[in-house]
């Protein structure tokens, strides 16, 4: 049986030793869920000219947009509020690519965290630069910033009808949650799955996609202490060996 092809976006990393070493990485945890849902997992580095990222892209069954770093705001047409991390261009010029080809051409998608903004930045809609000065009373969505652990945060409540709903059932889901950006203009042709209780998107899908499911937290991490975050996994092999 062949097993399909699933690229995971890495990013650009300078904490090896010696110091300032430049690699591209991925954490572990992407690879462990891809693997578990049955697929072969490829990194794909994320500062590559476009005929390169293309030919990659046409050897993928399906893809995954990891998390990390925020998006250069001028990708949505705002400017930078000041509170943005680990912005790479490079890579957002990678990831912008990969999505848009991918909602174009029907290649089977999960988007993760960073990733599901990616996504929508992707189809044309905006984000929130920053949580807690952007939303009132929204729930610590950054319980440990950029390194997000198995630990449940809180919950969202999954649309019925929605792929998530297949796959979880309606109503709340336990989530983890490390991010301190959002969905805030929905791009065209998405459709909201999933919110925090304080309104924060975090869930998005592409109904006339194959598979094209985002997902605000990481269920990639939780795979082992949640077993039912492979499901998400799972639905993609699925979508991408068909």
């Amino acid at each position: 049986m062949t097993v399909p092809v699933i690229g995971i976006t890495g990013r650009a990393d300078q904490s090896a030793r010696p110091p300032n070493l430049s690699l591209f990485a991925i954490a572990q945890t992407y690879v462990r869920a891809v693997e578990l849902g049955g697929g072969a997992p490829v990194v794909v580095p994320p500062h590559l000219e476009e005929v390169e990222l293309r030919s990659i892209f046409g050897h993928l069954d399906g893809l995954v947009l990891s998390g990390g770093g925020d998006i250069q705001p001028a990708a949505f047409g705002e400017e930078d509020s000041g509170l943005l991390w680990s912005v790479d261009e490079r890579r957002d010029r990678s990831e912008l690519a990969l999505a848009q080809w991918a909602l174009a051409e029907g290649l089977p998608l999960l988007a993760i965290c960073r990733g599901v903004q990616v996504l929508n930045v992707a189809a044309g809609g905006t984000l929130i630069q920053d949580i807690p000065t952007q939303v009132p009373g929204a729930l610590t969505h950054s319980t440990v910033a950029g390194r997000p652990i198995a630990v449940v945060a809180h919950t969202v409540d999954v649309a019925p009808g929605s792929r998530l709903a297949a796959l979880f059932g309606a109503g709340d889901l336990g989530v983890n949650s490390a991010h301190h950006q959002a969905v805030k203009t929905v791009g065209p042709g998405l459709a909201v799955t999933a919110r925090a209780p304080d309104g924060v998107i975090e869930g998005l899908e592409r109904p006339d996609h194959p598979f094209c499911v985002g997902v605000q937290w990481h269920p990639e991490v939780m795979v082992e202490s949640h077993p039912e975050m492979r499901r998400l996994f799972e639905a993609l092999v699925e979508a991408a060996r068909s």
